[in-house]
């Protein structure tokens, strides 16, 4: 097994990968940017694993804030606005894309949320982990979850957002 680094997003023990790139503006160590573009690759290829990539792309996001700018305000704004959407309106994966956009459209500056103390219960490595379908989606609503509560000094701000959209 090769040498692990700490990431500093999610504080995941994750394969350092130094040869990789890092993400412009997404907060995470490449070992861990490697593991989510995995299991994104398997959301992609794989049908029966489709249903869980919008709450994988938002929690991804959010646990891994980056350093205070533009560009990772409005990511964490946006994927928190889309938690929110998914945990607590029900809104469906395939609504997601077009009300974030929305949201983001008028090049709207969001303000810097400060990130939480602790990213919550589940990582990227327990998904990246699972060996069904099932598994996957079961750990993905999980950590989906775990995430949107980290966030939780947030949440007014955040539910203010998210009906604007209506």
């Amino acid at each position: 097994m090769s040498a692990a680094v700490t990431c500093p997003g999610c504080r995941a023990s994750v394969p350092d990968v130094a040869e990789m790139r890092e993400h412009p503006y997404v907060g995470s160590a490449p070992g861990c940017w490697l593991l989510y573009s995995e299991v994104l690759a398997r959301e992609y290829g794989d049908l029966r694993y489709t249903p869980a990539h919008q709450l994988t792309v938002d929690a991804y996001a959010v646990l891994h804030p980056g350093v205070p700018e533009r560009r990772t305000a409005q990511s964490v704004a946006i994927h928190l606005v889309g938690l929110c959407l998914s945990l607590e309106r029900g809104r469906g994966p395939g609504e997601l894309p077009r009300l974030r956009q929305r949201l983001a459209a008028p090049k709207r500056i969001f303000p810097w949320l400060e990130p939480p103390a602790s990213v919550g219960e589940l990582t990227i490595t327990q998904v990246h982990a699972a060996e069904t379908p099932e598994a996957d989606r079961t750990l993905v609503d999980r950590w989906a979850r775990s995430a949107w509560e980290a966030w939780s000094a947030h949440h007014e701000q955040v539910r203010t957002w998210a009906d604007e959209l209506g």
